[in-house]
């Protein structure tokens, strides 16, 4: 059984729904990602380009491996339409084991 460390959420914002569900879709569609929840209404407060930005946006919530990371990284790049993406990792410390090895069934090998 895979142990928890082996996992992690990888995090990402988009400018609407539809491009969250086409991201998703994808991630999953390649079994990059076992899971992509998206969290919708979200507001991004951030500085661009001198400026302070006020941004709706969906998170995407991205459920993988570790050493596939790098993977939905080059596809949420080559997909995504901002210029710089948001695409970051949090490792999972714990998790019911039964669901973890659901994770790892669903992605690539």
């Amino acid at each position: 059984m895979p142990e928890s460390t082996d996992f992690c959420l990888a995090l990402s914002t988009s400018p609407d729904e539809r491009t969250a569900r086409e991201l998703a879709q994808g991630l999953v569609a390649a079994r990059l990602a076992a899971c992509v929840n998206i969290v919708p209404g979200l507001v991004s407060l951030y500085p661009w380009e001198g400026r302070i930005e006020t941004a709706e946006e969906c998170l995407l919530i991205i459920k993988t491996r570790r050493s596939g990371f790098e993977d939905v990284r080059d596809y949420l790049r080559a997909n995504h339409p901002y210029e710089l993406p948001e695409i970051i990792a949090i490792p999972i410390v714990a998790g019911l084991p039964e669901y973890l090895a659901w994770i790892d069934a669903c992605l690539n090998d």
